[in-house]
């Protein structure tokens, strides 16, 4: 995987002044978009189409230094006007080009990115492959914004609203994996875009042909394969670590990709003070 997002990363920047599609070149490459943008996510810190405008503009500020016609090179990149290539400039240097001709800057430079592979050898991850049939997540669904790093408070007020006797309702449908009460993202942004929406259901997986409570949001899953990552310590910092590791150490060193559909955290036990927790990460995946 790492060999292959250094020939996406190699394609962008031989073609950063041309319509760059995704979606063909990685299918040319044997893998997909879905699959990439969220690995790139992920290693990177910023989602693909961030450092595509990024090396555009670093690209483009040479041209504004050299004192080429705007114009231009707003055509040059893309942009039918001035004002559109002016806005794009200052969204990712904070100011104008015509500041940065008579100024020399600032300007914030994106180097061009390379991808390595690390070994270090010194972390084991409780890894296993499940085949699941077709089944049903049902429960309570709210619109939430994407956050990477801590507790997510939208989702925290979120499960606060339920009563308790709500929880138990819920258990009591679980009938087939992933177990227990689950926390499901759904309808995520492919860049994994921080601050993007996406659909947060708190709920439990059902069979499906499981009768379903009318109040009850659901999604319907396909049958599929998954890798299922269990982890211990911390919360959500364990799990958050997780994550992080399926795309820097699991998915480059294993034959699957990841394939669109929601993403399932099944809480096995925990704390009393949610703390610390014993979680299974659920992804849905494919054979590269």
């Amino acid at each position: 995987m790492i060999a292959v997002l250094n020939q996406v990363l190699g394609h962008i920047e031989e073609h950063l002044t041309e319509e760059i599609d995704v979606a063909g070149l990685t299918s040319g490459l044997g893998t997909t978009e879905y699959h990439i943008r969220r690995m790139f996510s992920s290693l990177a810190g910023m989602p693909l189409s961030e450092y595509i405008r990024r090396r555009r503009m670093t690209v483009a500020a040479a041209d504004v230094l050299g004192g080429s016609d705007l114009l231009g090179t707003a055509v040059r990149f893309g942009y039918g006007s001035t004002e559109a290539f002016n806005r794009a400039f200052r969204a990712v240097h904070g100011v104008s080009p015509a500041d940065v001709r008579r100024d020399g800057g600032p300007l914030r430079t994106q180097s061009q990115l390379r991808f390595r592979l690390t070994i270090e050898g010194n972390t084991t991850m409780d890894t296993r492959i499940a085949d699941q049939p077709a089944f049903r997540l049902v429960g309570h669904a709210a619109r939430v914004p994407l956050i990477h790093e801590g507790a997510n408070p939208h989702i925290q007020a979120h499960i606060a609203a339920l009563p308790e006797a709500e929880h138990l309702r819920l258990k009591a449908l679980s009938n087939t994996e992933p177990a227990g009460l689950l926390q499901v993202s759904a309808d995520v942004d492919p860049d994994y875009t921080e601050g993007s929406e996406l659909t947060y259901l708190h709920g439990v997986a059902v069979s499906e042909g499981t009768p379903v409570p009318e109040d009850l949001d659901t999604i319907d899953v396909a049958g599929g394969t998954w890798a299922v990552f269990r982890t211990s310590g911390p919360y959500p910092a364990a799990l958050q670590s997780t994550w992080a590791a399926t795309a820097a150490d699991w998915f480059p060193s294993n034959p699957w990709r990841l394939r669109p559909g929601p993403s399932v955290v099944a809480i096995l036990d925990r704390a009393a003070d949610f703390s610390t927790a014993t979680t299974e990460l659920w992804l849905p995946v494919e054979r590269a």
